[in-house]
């Protein structure tokens, strides 16, 4: 963000706002005069931060991000955000997405450029394409906006996957660029003293006290300089948007507005479409009771359990404050279990028959758990229904999603995936009714032109054209290093994270 006052609160302030999209690690960058103040460690945005630690974050221009591992080690400090290079000018990034051809990058960036990559992150992968490219279009010469955009051109020619990218230029002011997809999210706001903010969420500029201006649109690059003047400029070919579903049905906090659609108007649309499946599968005089599985269901399960006419009930209470599971010398590594999370009301369970509604089912283990936890509760039946359709592709744009193996829905039948899951009826969304759910909450009718959506691990159509199995299978090698002891932090493998 870039204002007339410190920024270290603010940033602070709005990574609390977008803790959702990762609780792996966090790190703020402020700018002063000449120089770069970082601090970034693993943890949660309130155990990093302590009061001295802010102290030591002065400047008038900053940015933040809370990690969530998707290529690399998962549990090096080095490789939590921001990452820095010191030419030209000085640089820091954050990088929300994936990029699919950042091994590639990386031999071409020691082979051509001459750049040195320290980490197995391809976020710095991409903060050396972006500071060789502004070398380039630079020569010595005073940086002026068209330099900027030149070099965000040769970013868009060399670099593909996922990319919503905050950038500090020193001494010349603050850059962002969306992929020409649009895949991962990115909008920017103004507060009432001109100061300007650029966020994954429209929910972190609200609830800073900025006013939500627009969507960055996907190929677009926004720098303000240091008077605090912007400029704009669509940089790459044909740009298309194609935003990633899964933040709609999970990943998302519902009170965020995404390229125009509401989120949580999206997980309504969505308990809607799922209630018409429902009635073809089970008939609503068999369920006595709509139970959601906390949190990012509770929308889609309030409008299913209205239209049919059944009521709702809170089954499960989720236990917000489990954290890591320390290892004593001489016990055996503990795998967490759904029940630490959750807990079940009995009474909501006992004789009755009961239709459990969860936003997606990834792994499966966590829905068997789960399954079983309504059984031991006395209900008679357990019905299982999903806002989602099956995950059978992995997601290689910036979501951590487990190898095709791992996925329960992955070469499995319907009928085969209910009898892992062991629930006595199992309802899937439909793809297609999905895709029309979510584009049917757009609040914005003006905003950029919808092409479609990135629903690669429902359907395995990959909007950038570039996935191949080889790919995949390349991309399953650098999945995040989980270190023996380590509590698996994937969003994916607890029992829907807070959305």
């Amino acid at each position: 963000m870039a204002s007339h006052a410190p920024v270290n609160q603010l940033i602070y302030d709005a990574l609390l706002l977008l803790q959702h999209r990762g609780q792996d690690a966090a790190g703020i960058v402020t700018h002063q005069g000449h120089k770069f103040f970082m601090h970034k460690a693993k943890g949660m945005v309130r155990d990093v931060f302590r009061t001295r630690n802010m102290r030591a974050l002065p400047g008038e221009t900053g940015l933040g991000q809370v990690r969530y591992p998707t290529a690399g080690n998962a549990f090096s400090e080095e490789e939590a955000q921001p990452f820095y290079v010191n030419a030209p000018f000085g640089l820091v990034l954050v990088h929300n997405g994936n990029l699919t051809n950042a091994q590639a990058l990386k031999a071409e960036m020691f082979t051509t450029d001459h750049r040195h990559i320290n980490t197995e992150s391809d976020s710095e992968v991409l903060l050396n394409v972006l500071a060789h490219e502004l070398e380039k279009t630079t020569r010595g010469l005073p940086l002026q906006p068209a330099d900027v955009f030149a070099a965000v051109r040769g970013v868009y020619h060399r670099v593909r996957g996922s990319y919503a990218v905050i950038a500090l230029i020193a001494g010349h002011g603050l850059l962002a660029f969306r992929d020409p997809h649009g895949i991962r999210p990115l909008c920017i706001g103004r507060g009432a003293d001109g100061t300007w903010m650029v966020a994954s969420e429209s929910v972190a500029l609200e609830g800073t006290g900025h006013v939500f201006e627009r969507d960055i649109a996907p190929g677009e690059a926004v720098f303000i300089d240091l008077q605090g003047q912007r400029h704009t400029q669509v940089c790459a070919p044909n740009p298309q948007l194609s935003p990633c579903i899964f933040e709609y049905v999970y990943l998302a906090r519902p009170d965020s507005t995404l390229d125009g659609i509401s989120v949580y108007q999206a997980r309504l649309n969505l308990g809607e479409t799922l209630a018409k499946r429902v009635i073809s599968v089970v008939p609503p005089t068999e369920i006595d009771v709509v139970i959601p599985i906390p949190e990012s269901s509770r929308p889609s399960a309030t409008q299913l359990a209205h239209l049919l006419g059944i009521p709702y009930r809170e089954g499960f209470v989720k236990n917000r404050y489990v954290g890591r599971t320390f290892i004593m010398p001489g016990q055996a590594v503990r795998k967490k279990s759904v029940r630490q999370k959750l807990n079940v009301i009995a009474s909501e369970f006992k004789g009755r028959n009961v239709l459990l509604v969860d936003d997606s089912i990834v792994r499966g283990t966590t829905s068997r758990e789960i399954v079983q936890m309504a059984r031991d509760a006395g209900a008679r039946k357990v019905y299982m229904a999903s806002a989602a359709p099956p995950v059978r592709f992995p997601n290689v744009y910036g979501i951590d999603m487990p190898t095709p193996e791992e996925l329960v829905a992955h070469g499995r039948s319907l009928e085969e995936v209910r009898e892992i899951i062991g629930c006595d009826a199992l309802i899937y969304q439909d793809v297609d009714a999905m895709k029309l759910a979510v584009s049917r909450a757009r609040l914005a009718p003006d905003a950029q032109a919808l092409q479609g959506f990135d629903a690669s691990c429902f359907d395995g159509l990959y909007v950038t054209g570039d996935i191949t199995a080889e790919s995949i299978a390349r991309m399953r090698q650098e999945r995040p290093v989980v270190e023996e002891g380590d509590a698996d932090g994937s969003r994916l493998a607890l029992p829907n994270a807070e959305g």
